[in-house]
């Protein structure tokens, strides 16, 4: 029987486009809901009784709720296992898992929403809170770049898609548009070959329905 999945997100976030990549790779059917995180949609009671972090996405599989865009992905690698985003060798899928945290775990939460608003409710300019997000955009990104840069392939670890890549394809979206600088050629030479996919394509921000 066909899976019931509802993405519950917005369709800025980073991290929703993460789970999107991922369920499209997969071939996942889903719906969407929508939160609008400027608006603090996400603090709501409805969604806090899906998600009591107040954090998009959750995703609903038959009346079951996940929450964390990595733990979202790796669940749908375990249930529908092609085209497996941690490929190899206990190793080589630890090495992609790290990957995957240097953005989602170390670079991502420090630039979020969250955090951009606390720095303005403290006091800071909008120049000064755009140019931390930059910051901490660029240190992550070339600190990427030194992690993958033996690795051989098209994609980050191989001529396969991994979870790696799809941390990085949003959080490349996330450095234009806070102005990063994006002289990392090994990243953009990957970003290029995955927007050749049509599951990187079709989970771009602007093609949402919720998009503005």
């Amino acid at each position: 029987m066909p899976e019931n999945t509802v993405l519950h997100g917005f369709w800025r976030s980073s991290s929703a486009w993460r789970v999107r990549i991922a369920l499209a790779l997969k071939g996942v059917a889903w719906e969407g809901r929508t939160y609008h995180l400027r608006e603090g949609r996400q603090r709501g009671s409805d969604f806090l009784a899906l998600n009591p972090q107040g954090l998009v996405p959750a995703l609903e599989i038959d009346g079951a709720t996940l929450t964390q865009s990595l733990a979202m992905c790796e669940y749908l690698d375990e249930v529908h296992p092609e085209p497996a985003l941690l490929p190899g060798d206990a190793m080589q899928r630890a090495k992609i898992r790290a990957a995957a945290q240097a953005i989602a775990c170390d670079v991502h939460p420090l630039q979020n929403l969250k955090v951009l608003q606390k720095l303005r409710d403290l006091g800071h300019s909008e120049d000064v809170v755009t140019g931390w997000a930059r910051d901490v955009i660029e240190g992550g990104l070339e600190a990427f770049s030194k992690l993958i840069a033996r690795n051989e392939g098209t994609y980050c670890f191989g001529d396969t898609v991994t979870l790696a890549d799809i941390c990085l394809i949003p959080q490349l979206g996330n450095a234009r548009r806070f102005g990063a600088r994006m002289d990392f050629p090994r990243l953009l030479a990957v970003e290029a070959a995955c927007n050749e996919l049509e599951a990187f394509r079709v989970s771009v921000p602007s093609l949402q329905s919720d998009a503005e």
